[in-house]
């Protein structure tokens, strides 16, 4: 099959998903949509998004959740219900470990966090590297530049906490700081000046930019290459960007330096 066959297989999958975020979708069934054995379709689905059929569906109904938390009175109980949880203490755990915070704190914060801190690698007796990855953001000149989220993540999709991390005025040079040794991807999520009141998976899509490189593997001994990665648009293919992202508005900016 050609890579757009393929593509268009997953898009109608990725559809099935939000047309049923809230009931049970088995492999059997999404491999039934994409008219592909149950094997075939879970290695094809993982290579065109990077990530699992249940991964992916996961972080679609954690940004529903994020959706309503923000945009509805809805409660907690009732939004992990909608969002096919049958326990809200699973669902509040998982959203916590994917988000960075929890759903109360995502709603009270309007889906931003004061901080972002370290994952589990930075955990003591894991090394980490003598010196940094350095590397730089490109953007196209279609997109509109903005603040640049910089993070290393342990797989290719940008949820929990990431195990460092940088904030960039703009497209440009960054540097991240002690990389544990471990393999990791750099992930980076940009959005226009002026719109930084968007929580991150909400608003429109289009005005998302995003990049990745990776994977890369730190060693003690051993000096990282260079990490450039090009921004695109955000698109239907792409895994939800589910964490909370700084709070870069001017006001938050201004109590953060007061």
């Amino acid at each position: 099959m050609t890579t757009t066959a393929i593509e268009a297989a997953v898009l109608r999958v990725i559809d099935e998903m939000h047309a049923n975020l809230g009931q049970e979708l088995t492999i059997d069934d999404m491999a039934r949509t994409a008219m592909f054995s149950k094997f075939h379709f879970t290695r094809v689905f993982r290579d065109v998004t990077g990530t699992s059929p249940g991964r992916f569906l996961s972080a679609l109904r954690l940004q529903e959740a994020k959706r309503l938390l923000l945009e509805t009175e809805f409660s907690v109980a009732d939004i992990s219900s909608q969002v096919g949880y049958s326990s809200v203490g699973t669902f509040s755990s998982r959203f916590k470990t994917c988000v960075g915070v929890s759903p109360s704190m995502f709603r009270e914060l309007d889906g931003f966090t004061p901080e972002i801190g370290s994952g589990p690698a930075d955990a003591a007796g894991v090394p980490t590297v003598h010196g940094a990855l350095r590397g730089r953001v490109h953007l196209p000149e279609d997109r509109e530049p903005g603040h640049c989220f910089v993070g290393l993540f342990p797989t290719p999709v940008p949820q929990g906490q990431p195990v460092c991390c940088a904030v960039l005025d703009g497209p440009g040079s960054f540097e991240l700081r002690d990389v544990p040794v471990g393999t990791w991807y750099v992930l980076v999520h940009s959005v226009p000046y002026g719109l930084e009141h968007l929580p991150s998976g909400t608003g429109d899509a289009d005005v998302v930019s995003v990049g990745s490189y990776g994977p890369v593997t730190a060693h003690e001994d051993t000096l990282l290459m260079p990490a450039e990665v090009t921004l695109r648009p955000l698109d239907a293919l792409d895994p939800p960007i589910l964490m909370a992202l700084l709070d870069l508005r001017t006001d938050a900016l201004d109590r953060l330096a007061g």
